[in-house]
């Protein structure tokens, strides 16, 4: 977080960094879902040409397995595996979801930056969409703090506008410290000077 300040010593200008895709859990899911997907499809093509001598390889376990059925699956899943780890290292070098929240305090508005997908614009060349919105202070309501847990948790804060859209400040994937964001969200309130409302409830 980067904040300017003016003489008085109040903040006219706060930027966030926003992280995407390019994050550490996703290289580990990378890394074993390549391995798991080679290992997969290896055994599975040695039980279709007959040669399952896998003992120097440590995989003594597929060396009983047969192509059909067993020998099939594992050369499917192996695939879907392999296809898995690529798109997830696609998702890494372009980073989706990257980008920034610029509060200028001083000229009263909000600005959003997001890395999007890839695609062809009209010459064929592969480029990345990115996406940029602005929120005037005029148009916005409130904060509002949305802290569930259970099978789907989400950690985010939420820009009220007054048409009642919510726009999320922070990726929903990435659950962070409760105290933490409870503590963000606390004082963005104060810099944006509006209430903050945690799980529907007005602070």
């Amino acid at each position: 977080m980067h904040s300017q300040k003016n003489r008085e010593g109040n903040i006219i200008y706060y930027r966030e960094e926003i992280e995407g895709t390019n994050i550490s859990s996703n290289y580990i899911w990378f890394i074993l879902l390549l391995i798991i997907g080679i290992g997969f499809f290896i055994a599975g093509i040695s039980s279709y040409l007959n040669d399952m001598d896998l003992k120097n390889n440590g995989l003594n376990s597929f060396s009983n397995i047969k192509y059909l059925p067993q020998g099939i699956l594992l050369v499917f899943y192996g695939t879907c595996s392999i296809f898995l780890s690529l798109l997830i290292f696609l998702l890494i070098k372009i980073n989706l979801g990257a980008g920034k929240n610029i509060y200028d305090i001083e000229n009263e508005v909000v600005h959003l930056s997001r890395k999007g997908f890839l695609y062809f614009n009209n010459n064929l060349k592969l480029k990345q969409k990115n996406f940029y919105f602005s929120y005037p202070f005029s148009i916005i309501s409130n904060l509002e703090l949305e802290i569930k847990d259970g099978i789907n948790p989400n950690r985010t804060i939420y820009l009220i506008l007054k048409d009642t859209r919510r726009i999320p400040l922070n990726p929903k994937t990435k659950l962070e410290d409760i105290y933490n964001i409870e503590l963000k969200a606390i004082e963005l309130a104060k810099i944006l000077n509006i209430d903050l409302k945690f799980n529907d409830k007005t602070y």
